[in-house]
């Protein structure tokens, strides 16, 4: 079992870390919204079943979201949704 960390700040977001809500693992993707109130977005690891993204504002994240210490994914990806190019 990994050690869980509450977030209570948002700058602690990192785009290679692993974040727990509600009991599905998340990467953090952005922060939109204005200064007033912002919203963070996360998209689930692979194998999670939840598929889509979910936003969060300041409130639901320092109450919902645990930083999962150990755990990392890799920043290098650009998108998962893209073609592969082949030569012939």
């Amino acid at each position: 079992m990994q050690n869980l960390t509450r977030i209570d700040d948002p700058a602690l977001l990192i785009e290679s870390g692993v974040y727990q809500i509600d009991r599905t693992l998340y990467q953090y993707i952005e922060k939109t919204g204005t200064f007033k109130a912002p919203q963070y977005t996360f998209r689930p690891l692979a194998g999670e079943k939840k598929k889509g993204d979910i936003k969060l504002n300041h409130k639901a994240l320092t109450t919902r979201c645990y930083a999962v210490e150990g755990l990392s994914v890799n920043s290098y990806v650009v998108n998962q949704q893209s073609q592969q190019l082949s030569l012939f």
